[in-house]
């Protein structure tokens, strides 16, 4: 096996690039010599500094704005990058929101606002490109999903139930697409430096990670970047952790 191949030439899609983990995500891809197509909704300026910082590292990137709840716009937007480009070769499904509260206290709408991002979002996006992954007999695609998914949050059942159900996904697809040299797995991180961490109790969340010390998104980046990697051809339906031990 070749321990450095090069990715020159590959395309990747990063689903709520413009800032955190996406924005890393995106960064690393880019570095490792594939064309990033940076997704992002809404902030314009947050993905242009997304793709500043890939230029800048040397990397190619094409801002692609839509919104991953909207099944129009994400079927445009795949055909668009597969028409430009043939192929679309890692796809990482990062785009999520959050909308806590006590369940008791939910409205139908905070519920479907975030289930409709976090995971109709996974199968508006996945849908075709894994019909071009197949063709092409390759791929690799990792869905961020969150501890929270894995073990529940008070207050944010809803968030947790549109990351539980990445997880769920990713293992089912995984098992229909593996033959064709096509990876699924889920990066799941803990508390990890990013606006998601807004509002919440920083003080006291630190004291419950074994590593005494929130992370950062270069740090789940790093994991996505080895899953999409040639050495990870034989890892898939997995979910990996990177939470500082807190599950």
């Amino acid at each position: 096996m070749n321990l450095n191949p090069s990715y020159e030439g590959q395309i990747a899609l990063v689903t709520g690039a413009g800032r955190g983990i996406g924005r890393a995500v995106a960064v690393a891809l880019a570095q490792s010599g594939r064309l990033v197509y940076v997704n992002y909704l809404s902030n314009k300026t947050s993905a242009e500094e997304t793709l500043c910082m890939i230029e800048r590292s040397g990397g190619r990137g094409v801002l692609m704005p839509f919104d991953v709840s909207d099944t129009e716009q994400s079927e445009e937007a795949v055909k668009k990058i597969i028409s430009e480009r043939e192929r679309i070769d890692v796809l990482v499904n990062n785009a999520g929101i959050r909308d806590d509260m006590l369940m008791v206290w939910m409205k139908k709408k905070n519920w479907e606002k975030v289930i409709d991002t976090n995971l109709n979002g996974f199968f508006n996006v996945t849908r075709l490109v894994v019909k071009n992954m197949l063709s092409k007999r390759s791929g690799r695609i990792v869905n961020i999903s969150s501890a929270a998914g894995q073990t529940g949050q008070a207050g944010q059942v809803n968030y947790s139930a549109s990351k539980a159900g990445l997880i769920g996904a990713a293992k089912a697809l995984s098992r229909e697409i593996a033959k064709r040299d096509i990876t699924v797995n889920v990066v799941s991180p803990g508390f990890v430096e990013t606006e998601m961490l807004e509002g919440l109790p920083l003080e006291e969340i630190v004291k419950m990670v074994p590593a005494g010390r929130i992370g950062t998104p270069e740090e789940v980046a790093a994991l996505v970047i080895f899953l999409c990697s040639a050495q990870a051809g034989y890892i898939t339906g997995q979910v990996i952790g990177v939470n500082g031990g807190i599950t």
